[in-house]
């Protein structure tokens, strides 16, 4: 009888700490994934969006550290305790929280955003362009370039050199 009662406050001690767990692990995720998800490409974002965005981006390489950190160390006090199947739960609660952690501190944003460091031109009689679509021109020292917007909306620069001049255009 004895016994028994012992084992329900640790049954109880392991639910509350996978409980925790999940949440870090959850918390972890969500700092890398929210920033990627609102800051995408041809995707409207709001400026309350990208304040929340830019700050989770800005603090989560440490954040994410803790929530790991944290997860790891009550994995650990579980892992004795529990069965092979929540075992499984673990790793692969880990995994995630570890590849978040990583990517937390990747600048993901450049893969999605690149600069064209060597832009390619065609002349005036090679270029098709729709009557709708737009461009950004620069002129100067008699050179001049069109960049159109639909190829500036997903790089977002271009490295050029434009009658001698080095510019950056962005969009």
């Amino acid at each position: 009888m004895a016994s028994s009662l012992t084992e329900k406050p640790q049954s109880s001690n392991n639910f509350l700490l996978g409980i925790i767990f999940f949440f870090l692990a959850c918390a972890t995720v969500a700092l890398f994934f929210i920033p990627a998800y609102i800051i995408q490409p041809f995707k409207y974002e709001s400026a309350r969006g990208l304040i929340v965005a830019m700050a989770l981006k800005q603090y989560s390489p440490w954040l994410t550290l803790v929530t790991s950190g944290a997860a790891l160390i009550i994995s650990m006090m579980l892992w004795r305790k529990i069965s092979v199947w929540k075992k499984s739960l673990l790793v692969l609660g880990m995994i995630l929280t570890c590849t978040a952690a990583v990517m937390a501190r990747v600048d993901y944003f450049e893969w999605m955003f690149h600069p064209v460091a060597a832009p390619g031109f065609n002349s005036i009689a090679k270029t098709s362009l729709d009557d709708p679509e737009m461009v950004m021109a620069v002129k100067f020292n008699g050179d001049a370039r069109a960049y159109p917007i639909r190829e500036m909306a997903y790089h977002h620069i271009v490295n050029d050199v434009v009658g001698g001049v080095p510019i950056a255009v962005t969009y």
